[in-house]
């Protein structure tokens, strides 16, 4: 099932960061959220549409899984999206291997090998550089899944501003007493002020998410409002006739690259400790553009505290390979995703593209 979702009003996903009056006065907007933040309102709205009593915790977890349980699902997304000519198109972050020229356009950077006498602290054999001058964009850039493909073929493109899409705004609140519902005070006695960052997203955007495997999903409405995201605000869902998403090439081309579409979570950092996991032969790492980490961790609800907050490498990173002899996805692979956690709710979803001139 694939859902185009529209806010009813302004949107607020925290990032992962602590907040509360007092402790950090401003609450960071995500967009679009993280994959953990939208399976849960994709399986709390499932529990409304199949009346399940929320009071009873073992009827939950028999219909949903658990929060570290899954059970069935699997779902991609959640993406930025926009209806255009009647379709909706799916929108990207910018990849991180392309360079702003013209005022307009991203060009690829190419992989090129490391030349003599040059010392890096790469652990590569190739770098991402040209003879260039960049120049900064006027803000962060998107491109749609067709621009995103001509990207991933070699070709310069003209992407798609983020102001063109939502826009963020800034609002103040003030903390409050939940025993007398008044201001809260610090203990010098000063009222507790706090700021909050909205998303307002323009005309026919909303987010796309896809999923499967929850029990009597034939039930869901062709069309409803469901909750999501700070202070509860709502969302107004449709059916999606968005692309099908590509599957992984089977083989592999002998050389390719690896488009994060979501943030990805490596144990050992920016990669995981091998690349067996997900590959079945021999891949070489030749080059790798990587955005700085995301802190992804959220407040535990029924415990009443943080989770543990982990690095994920960010949405846009570029990862490009050499494959030994022939090589193919491991039939492992839990919702075609490349990433040590968080597989089956969206993380680690992957575009693979053949790359010929490196």
């Amino acid at each position: 099932m694939k859902l185009f979702i529209e806010p009813v009003d302004v949107w607020l996903f925290r990032d992962g960061r602590p907040f509360n009056a007092g402790a950090d006065h401003r609450a960071r907007s995500l967009f679009p959220p993280y994959p953990s933040v939208m399976q849960g309102v994709i399986r709390s709205h499932h529990l409304v549409v199949r009346g399940i009593d929320l009071a009873k915790p073992k009827a939950i977890e028999d219909e949903v899984g658990t929060a570290t349980d899954y059970r069935g699902l699997r779902m991609r997304g959640p993406f930025v999206a926009r209806k255009e000519n009647g379709k909706v198109v799916r929108y990207f972050p910018a990849p991180l291997d392309t360079v702003f020229r013209e005022g307009k356009k991203l060009y690829p950077l190419t992989p090129r090998k490391i030349p003599g006498g040059i010392k890096t602290s790469a652990p590569t054999p190739y770098l991402l550089w040209d003879d260039g001058e960049p120049e900064k964009p006027k803000g962060r850039m998107w491109l749609s899944e067709e621009t995103l493909h001509q990207y991933l073929d070699g070709q310069p493109v003209e992407p798609t501003l983020e102001r063109d899409l939502f826009l963020r705004e800034n609002r103040l609140g003030i903390g409050l007493d939940d025993a007398t519902r008044t201001t809260a005070e610090s203990e010098s006695g000063v009222g507790l002020l706090y700021e909050a960052e909205f998303i307002r997203v323009k005309d026919d955007v909303g987010l796309e998410v896809e999923f499967e495997g929850l029990p009597g999903l034939n039930e869901w409405p062709e069309h409803g409002v469901l909750r999501m995201g700070g202070e509860g605000h709502g969302g107004r869902y449709e059916r999606s006739n968005s692309q099908e998403w590509r599957a992984i090439p089977d083989p592999l081309p002998t050389r390719f690259k690896i488009y994060f579409a979501t943030p990805t979570y490596f144990e050992d950092g920016w990669r995981p400790t091998t690349w067996d996991r997900f590959f079945a032969g021999e891949v070489k790492l030749q080059a790798a553009a990587v955005g700085r980490y995301q802190s992804i961790g959220g407040f535990d609800v029924a415990a009443g505290r943080q989770k543990t907050a982990h690095r994920y490498v960010p949405a846009g990173s570029v990862y490009y390979f050499a494959c030994q002899g022939e090589v193919k996805p491991q039939k492992t692979l839990v919702n075609d995703a490349i990433t040590d956690a968080g597989a089956e709710i969206g993380f680690g979803q992957v575009i693979i593209k053949e790359v010929r001139d490196v």
